[in-house]
């Protein structure tokens, strides 16, 4: 082959057109516009989170009810924004609804009635974004539930638990500011209430109110103050937290239900696109349906219907949304006594430890009981594997007592109408719900508790002796018996495939120094193993191989003649006495 000689220009160009051909032939599917981010951006790395997997289960759905309802939340809201006044300044009405005409009222109030009236689709829109933050809550509460019962919350996502306690506190705190703008009668005495709470503060409480009312109450600055925190502070917050809680759970892998091939180093289930991205958009959009029916059919907060906010008033029978119900139950509960007089100055404690110190006490032990069990337990290992709740007896009946404490707060916060629709003594009711405060947890406890036990016995049972078929067996001796059928081994696997926690006093031999002596348990050591002990020495054991295969043997040997039984259970012991029978030895 002759090679033609060629000159500098003429190489150049054909080694740029060599480089570009090849560039072009190394990924023809890729578009331009993508070559062209990714050159600079770098884009490409990012598709990878694209092939996350996310597991199937429909408990699973409850957090996303939280985040779908936030973003109808925004969405209305900037709406909202448009007409909605943040001023207390006073205004004579002339719109709409004719049975206010001429009333003296707050811009705000005024322009909450312009939106619900002259403005097209006003109502529609302030109903949707009320319905959407109270179901915003609402799946908040159910998934928090959801993370606790099944144990989610352990290692490595305790930060994670963290975050989303505080995404509950503020999501209180949020739609406490936004029910209160409107200025109206209902709402104006939510926030007389809270200029209550504050001054109970002992010592700084005075200061408190004068700082957030700009003076004395009412002021002329907190529906814009509230404003504020309502469409800018706290919806920050609440974004910035929800990013980072999204972003651990993508970190972290997504936790999942046990099952044949799942473990802890794997997620079974759909990547992200396009299988779960089309799953999670269709059910934005049934979310979005749903809620937009019941703000179209039902009727909340009609605001017209209070009139506006005079200290002077207060709306009969006034409850606060679902969220504070226990905050107001105990104002209810809390005995007058708890308010005395100390160096000349009144301690109000019936309603400080009801409202200021509820709620962050609430929020701290819910934020650290994660530590709380790992501390117990001594189990600082990863878990991407859920529990079934009845698997944890104690963690189940635990949240149990503190759902039944809320539910008593909850109907406390109406004693005044169960007093008036059943004509009962309201003093008697009051008395009845704090006995019930303290009684009903301990009940649901040690129910809830045996419940789940008795659940792990029956599974126990299932798995050793199968289902019961309904099949009536008669042997050539004339004995009759049942013939049951043995589950399968994915059934199966459900049963036996969690852990046999056992109490530190069995786990943790004694502490000894060089000489074999065992040294003195601290008082921390010694509080911990009795938590423990509390914990775990109500159990029962999951089914090992050996028993499975004793209890096969025993089904066999019914339909033999008398005394064959017997003797197979015999040598099975004598297997079981040489071999051991391991906990962690099983299906």
């Amino acid at each position: 082959m002759t090679t033609i000689p060629q000159g500098a220009h003429a190489v150049r160009d054909q080694s740029a057109a060599a480089t570009e051909t090849t560039a072009d032939d190394a990924d023809p599917k890729l578009p331009p516009p993508v070559v062209y981010l990714d050159e600079r951006f770098g884009v490409a790395k990012g598709f990878g989170l694209f092939k996350k997997v996310f597991p199937d289960h429909w408990s699973f759905l409850l957090g996303e009810i939280a985040m779908y309802s936030l973003i109808i939340c925004l969405i209305t809201g900037t709406f909202l924004t448009f007409w909605f006044v943040p001023s207390m300044g006073h205004v004579i009405y002339d719109g709409s609804f004719v049975p206010l005409k001429g009333v003296g009222m707050s811009e705000a109030y005024a322009s909450t009635l312009d939106i619900s009236f002259d403005i097209k689709g006003g109502l529609l829109i302030r109903q949707l974004h009320h319905w959407a933050a109270l179901l915003f809550i609402v799946g908040i509460a159910l998934h928090v539930a959801r993370v606790f019962f099944t144990g989610a919350f352990r290692k490595p996502r305790e930060l994670n638990w963290v975050i989303g306690t505080v995404l509950s506190l503020l999501a209180c705190v949020e739609g406490f500011a936004g029910y209160s703008l409107p200025d109206d009668l209902l709402s104006g005495t939510g926030i007389r209430a809270m200029n209550g709470f504050m001054s109970s503060a002992p010592v700084i409480g005075t200061y408190m109110t004068f700082f957030v009312f700009g003076g004395e109450f009412p002021g002329e600055s907190i529906i814009p103050r509230l404003y504020i925190a309502h469409v800018l502070l706290i919806p920050a917050i609440l974004v910035g937290l929800f990013a980072v809680h999204i972003f651990l759970v993508f970190w972290h892998k997504h936790t999942q239900y046990p099952g044949p091939g799942r473990t802890n180093t794997n997620v079974v289930g759909f990547p992200l696109l396009p299988v779960y991205t089309a799953k999670a958009g269709g059910f934005f959009f049934i979310v979005f349906g749903i809620t937009a029916l019941i703000s179209a059919l039902v009727t909340i907060n009609p605001v017209w219907a209070y009139g506006p906010y005079d200290p002077g008033q207060v709306t009969a029978g006034s409850q606060p949304d679902f969220y504070m119900w226990f905050s107001d139950g105990a104002l209810r509960l809390l005995p007058g006594w708890l308010e005395f007089e100390l160096w000349g100055f009144t301690w109000s404690f019936n309603i400080f430890l009801g409202s200021l110190l509820l709620l962050p006490l609430v929020w701290t032990i819910l934020g650290v009981y994660p530590f709380i069990e790992q501390w117990i337990t001594g189990d600082k290992r990863e878990h991407h594997l859920l529990d079934r709740p009845r698997n944890a007896p104690v963690r189940t009946a635990v949240g149990a007592a503190a759902i039944s404490m809320y539910l008593v707060l909850a109907i406390a916060t109406i004693n005044d109408i169960i007093a008036i629709k059943l004509h009962l003594s309201i003093n008697d009711i009051t008395v009845a719900l704090r006995v019930l405060f303290f009684v009903l947890p301990v009940i649901v406890f040690m129910v809830v508790k045996r419940l789940c036990l008795s659940l792990q016995r029956a599974d126990r049972e299932t798995v050793l002796h199968g289902t019961e078929s309904g099949r009536i067996m008669r042997t050539p001796e004339g004995r009759f018996y049942e013939v049951h059928e043995e589950l399968n081994e994915f059934d199966r696997w459900h049963l036996v495939q969690h852990e046999a926690q056992r109490p530190l006093s069995l786990t943790a031999g004694p502490d000894t120094d060089e000489y074999g002596v065992d040294r003195p348990v601290g008082p921390l050591e010694s509080l911990r193993r009795k938590l423990s002990d509390f914990y775990f020495k109500d159990r029962i054991e999951p089914v090992t191989p050996s028993e499975l295969a004793a209890a096969h043997h025993h089904g066999e040997a019914e339909a033999l003649p008398g005394g064959t039984a017997q003797a197979i259970e015999e040598s099975v012991d004598r297997a079981d006495e040489t071999a051991g029978l391991r906990s962690d030895d099983r299906h």
